[in-house]
């Protein structure tokens, strides 16, 4: 079974000099099969400002996406990195990505039930009775936007550098919550014409939403390390979450 790192970061808060994150694992089910996430929260607030969920990439749950729940319980949300994978699954290589990505890219129904199963998991963690969200990176965009059409019960849906294909007979006409999307001008996977072709559809479904669009910005610009990695569209896509957040939670 997969191990996840407990991560603790000492991060400032908004009225706080400083503030513990308590961040651990947590294993639920989905049908019969088990998955480890990893919730963060903030033990000193007396109440929560909502939960939001954070889909990985396609290489599974890390210590990225750990990262971001612990920015996002710095902001006083309980935040849980969901796993679709399964805790028994640890890609460690590009084919092994593609693999599990593809197999649920092939069978809409089954990633539609692992990330339900996962929104119920969340909404059975502690404090966990507010507004809820869901976003995601790469992938996990794509499984946001699944989540979306699905018509999950959601308040908000957020991705960055989100697949952007349109599955063969689905539509955004179920999607309950606005949507917003931070991708890149540049980027090679979903480009320009995936963007236009997602907001048509959006706006034709009657869906509140909206994007920010940062030129030059190619896949993964949020990603520490990656080669597309642009400091200010990551500072400033983050920015634009909070205030989308703010918005609708």
């Amino acid at each position: 079974m997969r191990q996840l790192m407990t991560l603790a970061a000492a991060l400032a808060l908004p009225m706080a000099a400083e503030a513990q994150i308590a961040g651990e694992a947590h294993t639920y089910t989905v049908g019969e099969r088990s998955y480890e996430g990893y919730v963060a929260r903030q033990p000193a607030l007396e109440e929560s400002r909502g939960t939001v969920l954070i889909v990985h990439d396609w290489d599974g749950l890390t210590d990225y996406e750990m990262r971001r729940a612990d920015m996002l319980a710095a902001q006083g949300y309980t935040a849980f990195a969901i796993d679709v994978y399964g805790a028994d699954e640890a890609p460690s290589s590009v084919e092994e990505n593609r693999a599990l990505s593809g197999a649920l890219y092939s069978d809409r129904e089954e990633f539609r039930a692992r990330l339900s199963g996962s929104i119920e998991a969340a909404r059975a963690l502690e404090g966990a009775d507010g507004p809820m969200a869901i976003i995601g990176y790469c992938f996990g965009g794509a499984a946001v936007l699944e989540a979306a059409r699905a018509g999950a019960d959601l308040d908000a849906f957020a991705t960055f550098h989100a697949g952007l294909d349109l599955p063969e007979g689905q539509d955004y006409a179920a999607v309950p919550a606005p949507v917003m999307l931070f991708h890149g001008s540049a980027d090679p996977v979903s480009g320009m014409d995936a963007m236009a072709m997602t907001l048509n559809a959006l706006q034709e479904a009657g869906v509140a939403h909206d994007a920010r669009i940062f030129g030059g910005a190619r896949h993964s610009f949020t990603v520490w390390g990656s080669e597309d990695y642009v400091l200010e569209a990551d500072r400033q896509s983050w920015d634009g979450l909070m205030r989308f957040l703010d918005e609708v939670m």
